[in-house]
């Protein structure tokens, strides 16, 4: 009875600091959109006069974004280092958007910031806006000086993206300097020494309706 007592005590003691791993991992996550409102969200439009509704609503858990006027949902928290799961797709003809990841300053229609491009057939190409640094694969780089205060893009290595109607997935690593953007499951982009600071996380709205229905996060803890 003691060694069964024993041998017990010994599987308990392995097991629980696990279960407390998985619990701290499962907490970590955090749901930026939760399903239901954009109650974790603010924005900014480039026609002063618009309301939130008038571009961004939530029907059947799934974010609504008419695609005009231009602008930009953001949270209200900020984020440094984190794994971001964003899902869209584009309902009707595809058009134009992107995820904007460590926004800070003057909002703005590109604001300082990187983005994870969403334009079809370009998703997966990143961009650094108003001075904001990416860097690398020289082949794949490029600037322009005179677009948004100062632009920096990197082209993505491949495609793959889905026909329209058909909802694709970023799996987004901001980890440090690093961003990395996977993209139905294949690795698309990569840069480096990219600004590392805590911003705001933001859904673009740039010409023709698209739809997102996961916006998912697990920071990265140092």
């Amino acid at each position: 009875m003691q060694h069964l007592i024993i041998k017990f005590a010994l599987s308990l003691a392995i097991l629980l600091p696990s279960l407390a791993l998985g619990d701290d991992k499962k907490d970590s996550t955090v749901e930026l959109f939760n399903g239901k409102d954009l109650s974790n969200w603010t924005f900014f439009l480039t026609d002063a006069n618009a309301k939130l509704e008038d571009v961004w609503s939530v029907k059947d858990s799934t974010i609504i974004c008419k695609g005009a006027p231009g602008g930009y949902l953001a949270t209200k928290a900020k984020y440094e280092s984190y794994k971001l799961v964003v899902e869209w797709r584009w309902p009707g003809k595809p058009g134009n958007s992107g995820v904007l990841m460590r926004i800070t300053g003057k909002p703005t229609m590109l604001p300082n910031c990187v983005e994870a491009q969403l334009q079809s057939g370009d998703a997966g190409a990143m961009y650094g806006f108003q001075g904001f640094k990416i860097d690398g694969d020289k082949a794949r780089r490029f600037d322009a000086p005179n677009v948004a205060g100062g632009l920096r893009g990197l082209r993505k290595v491949e495609g793959n993206e889905k026909e329209a109607g058909e909802w694709n997935q970023f799996v987004i690593t901001a980890d440090g300097d690093t961003v990395t953007i996977v993209l139905n499951g294949k690795e698309v982009n990569k840069a480096t020494g990219v600004d590392v600071r805590a911003g705001q996380i933001g859904l673009q709205s740039e010409g023709g309706e698209i739809h997102f229905r996961k916006v998912q996060l697990t920071p990265i803890k140092k």
